[in-house]
């Protein structure tokens, strides 16, 4: 993120971290528009005149993001359509593609996971409770319902054939690709690089108004919606991430982990808010007197698992193994 919004995390009223609306998260979100609209006028300039009109289209297509939504997908063949129906918890991991939905990017090497291959999509998603079926709408739901299910979990996968186009980061034009291949380095990577740059720049806006929008719902008590809306806002994490001082994990993602914790927390879902705040620390959170003390938190805090964690992540000063020698060296009684 950039500093001014880096700089900007403050505590919520409602004991939830929020990223607050500041004047300089309006000059980023501005910023980031104008460098959209700045690309799309240097791609016009230097797309080659070769390319047909329906390819120039586009190009320009390829340089505006929106909210990723999954759009009604024509029925797949039936031989595309494979079922799974796996206990919990799962050890194949999915990621969002391009275009909002789950992707399978990790297959383990066991029998009963078999059937799955990488780039596979998932189609439909067993609901959070009872025997309904949801159709996997977006990356977030899909998450939601996994991590809330108490029972096995049914899935209904796309084989999409090792197709990786919906994981890939960036689309690279026939020009970027022709001067590469050539060693060259002209318009068509001029415009490839402003291009990849304005779509991290529109990413960052996108994350801020999906992340104001689960403050919203966390607010009115919506704690499942919340979930979705923040699990997205942490899957849009860039790849390979380095901030100016080495950290490897964008400022809004920490936020984001922790306040799914907290949704969690607030369901009584203590297991899963450990998970969350396990992967919040690791990224490099380090107000630990915060997740001690807030009453957001408070379910999960009363869990002997969550003293235990704390303990590994943030020592306490007066360490009670210590304690315990010294009370056997001196004889003391227990």
């Amino acid at each position: 993120l950039p500093r001014a919004v880096h700089s900007s995390l403050a505590a919520h009223p409602c004991n939830l971290y929020a990223l607050d609306s500041r004047p300089e998260i309006h000059r980023a979100r501005q910023m980031a528009a104008s460098l959209a609209s700045a690309s799309a006028s240097l791609a016009s300039v230097a797309r080659r005149p070769a390319a047909s009109p329906s390819a120039r289209g586009r190009g320009r297509a390829r340089a505006v993001v929106v909210r990723a939504q999954a759009s009604p997908a024509a029925e797949a063949p039936p031989s595309d359509l494979y079922e799974v129906t796996l206990p919990k918890p799962l050890d194949v991991k999915f990621a969002r593609g391009n275009d909002g939905g789950a992707y399978c990017v990790v297959v383990p090497p066991e029998a009963k996971y078999d059937a799955f291959e990488i780039g596979d999509k998932i189609m439909k998603v067993s609901a959070s409770f009872g025997n309904e079926v949801w159709d996997a709408s977006s990356y977030g739901q899909v998450i939601y319902a996994m991590k809330n299910r108490n029972g096995d979990i049914y899935l209904q996968m796309k084989r999409m054939n090792g197709d990786l186009s919906a994981l890939e980061v960036n689309e690279k034009s026939s020009a970027f690709k022709s001067e590469r291949g050539g060693g060259n380095y002209g318009s068509g990577t001029k415009e490839q690089q402003m291009n990849n740059y304005s779509k991290k720049k529109e990413l960052e806006v996108q994350r801020l108004d999906m992340f104001d929008e689960g403050i919203a719902l966390y607010n009115k008590d919506d704690f499942d919606n919340a979930l979705i809306v923040f699990e997205e806002v942490a899957a849009l994490e860039p790849k390979n991430f380095m901030s100016d001082n080495f950290e490897t994990s964008t400022e809004i993602f920490k936020v984001a982990q922790y306040n799914i914790a907290c949704c969690f927390s607030k369901q009584d879902q203590t297991a899963n808010s450990l998970m969350a705040l396990k992967r919040c620390m690791a990224s490099g959170w380090t107000d630990y007197r915060k997740i001690r003390t807030d009453a957001s938190l408070s379910n999960v805090q009363k869990t002997p698992a969550f003293k235990e964690m704390m303990d590994k992540f943030d020592e306490p000063l007066i360490n009670q193994n210590a304690i315990n020698f010294m009370k056997n060296m001196f004889g003391a009684k227990k």
